[in-house]
């Protein structure tokens, strides 16, 4: 049986929906629809109408392409009004056996003791460390026995209105939102192999407008920032420093989005205001102003890893991903600005489907959202519907809530057999004390006594109700 889930990437400067098969076999990208942005800036909606109406087209050119629906939906967010915060909690163990329960109890106590603002509301409760009886840095621990379980976890919250905002225009473009995840988080799920999670990774996923950075070590993110940068902004530097129109200058930045080009050749361009006439600009012109926009936001990029104090944990370096990562030249640029560290471009990870879609960066995020509903995400964690998720959970529920069901149904079925035999037995043994009250003839006594001790017949019953009336 399979499951088609729908990943909608809301950017600021494109919106990608891809639709993804789920089997026994794994995930197929079967379908992708992109859609300019409109009411989003920043990261943020400001217009909700023009937001839903970008959602929908991308959604029914996604649709086109696979030729089905969908039945699960999972949306990103960006990081800008995200808040995060670290918190722990503990919980005994009665049976002395650590299940999901007590897992999710544990988690529940963490969520519940961290300090948020009422503005804000979870979107993701993720442990990184558990503890059972004081022993750190238990991976999983699951089937262990103790007495008490601890857990660490990040916890990320985002913004009411921002999330409101969000669901809103989503529900208006005709879509039900299931999860809504961070975009860096669905990025991360995308591109990160187990070696480099193990090791310690800063992703970082460099969009049309915004970068969203977030740091993995073990089994969960410890840390995740935003810088409001992208791509876009070296097409306004070139738009301004060119004096061309903003779609040209576009153009230009895919054309010729090379960080280092010595080269003197000469190309024409229209002039900012007066397209009738046009201006001949150097290609090295072109270069060193997107370098210099490309070499700034690095820079950011990195006294922010710096600031985050989070720097050492990065053991196997930097993975870039996202569409401004398409740029020529920017893992060497990106690797000398981050001290020498290990830097890789990503795309998304090995699998069936079309293939144009998963060899392009710019949709690691919207392919790591169907992943998401696919199950593969941090071995646990409380999402944005503040449901208990873990890996393994959608092979296991039905069997398991089939075994559940199999279970009450026997055990009522044992109740009414008990209730049945108590009910009968308790009619002779209160007969039985009737009958010691009213008679003190010793011979009745022993005969109604030898009744009672009868196995259970038809005709035994008889048998005691006229002797009972008998004695009357």
């Amino acid at each position: 049986m399979s499951t088609r889930i729908l990943g909608i990437d809301v950017g600021s400067f494109q919106i990608c929906a891809v639709i993804a098969e789920q089997n026994d076999d794994g995930i197929k990208i079967i379908g992708i629809g992109t859609e300019k942005a409109q009411g989003i800036k920043k990261g943020a909606i400001n217009n909700i109408e023009l937001a839903a109406k970008s959602i929908k087209n991308a959604l029914i050119e996604a649709q086109k392409v696979a030729g089905t629906h969908y039945e699960r939906v999972v949306v990103s967010i960006s990081g800008k009004y995200t808040k995060s915060v670290n918190s722990s909690g503990v919980v005994n163990i009665p049976n002395h056996e650590i299940g999901i329960k007590e897992i999710e109890r544990a988690m529940q106590m963490a969520d519940h003791n961290a300090e948020t603002s009422p503005e804000y509301e979870k979107l993701h409760v993720l442990p990184y460390n558990f503890k059972v009886d004081g022993q750190e840095f238990i991976e999983d621990p699951i089937g262990m026995n103790g007495t008490r379980l601890e857990v660490q976890t990040h916890i990320i919250s985002i913004q009411k209105s921002q999330l409101s905002n969000l669901r809103k225009a989503v529900n208006l473009a005709g879509v039900q939102v299931d999860n809504v995840v961070l975009s860096g988080y669905a990025s991360a799920i995308a591109t990160l192999t187990k070696d480099e999670k193990e090791l310690g990774v800063a992703l970082i996923d460099m969009g049309g407008e915004t970068c969203n950075m977030v740091v993995h070590a073990g089994n969960s993110l410890r840390y995740n920032s935003y810088l409001h940068v992208g791509s876009a902004n070296i097409t306004i530097d070139l738009s301004m420093a060119l004096h061309t129109p903003l779609p040209k200058a576009e153009e230009i930045k895919l054309e010729y989005g090379k960080l280092v080009n010595k080269s003197v050749d000469l190309i024409e361009l229209p002039r900012l205001g007066d397209e009738q006439k046009t201006h001949e600009v150097s290609l090295d012109v072109i270069s060193n102003v997107i370098s210099a926009r490309a070499e700034e936001t690095v820079m950011v990029l990195a006294n922010m890893l710096e600031d985050s104090g989070y720097k050492d944990l990065v053991g196997a370096g930097i993975v870039l991903t996202g569409g401004m990562t398409k740029l020529d030249g920017l893992k060497d640029l990106a690797s000398a600005i981050f001290d020498n560290m290990p830097v890789r471009i990503a795309r998304p990870k090995e699998m069936d489907g079309l293939y144009e879609i998963l060899r392009d960066p710019a949709n690691s995020c919207a392919i790591g959202l169907c992943m998401y509903g696919a199950g593969e995400f941090t071995p646990y964690e409380i999402d944005s519907e503040k449901k208990m998720r873990y890996k393994g959970e959608l092979r296991s529920k039905p069997k398991a809530n089939f075994n559940i069901f199999e279970e009450e149904k026997k055990e009522k079925f044992e109740v009414k057999k008990q209730d049945k035999d108590d009910f009968e037995e308790g009619i002779e043994l209160v007969n039985v004390d009737i009958n010691l009250e009213q008679t003190n003839n010793k011979n009745e006594l022993a005969n109604i006594a030898d009744i009672s001790k009868q196995e259970k017949k038809p005709s035994a019953l008889k048998k005691f109700w006229h002797s009972m009336t008998q004695l009357f």
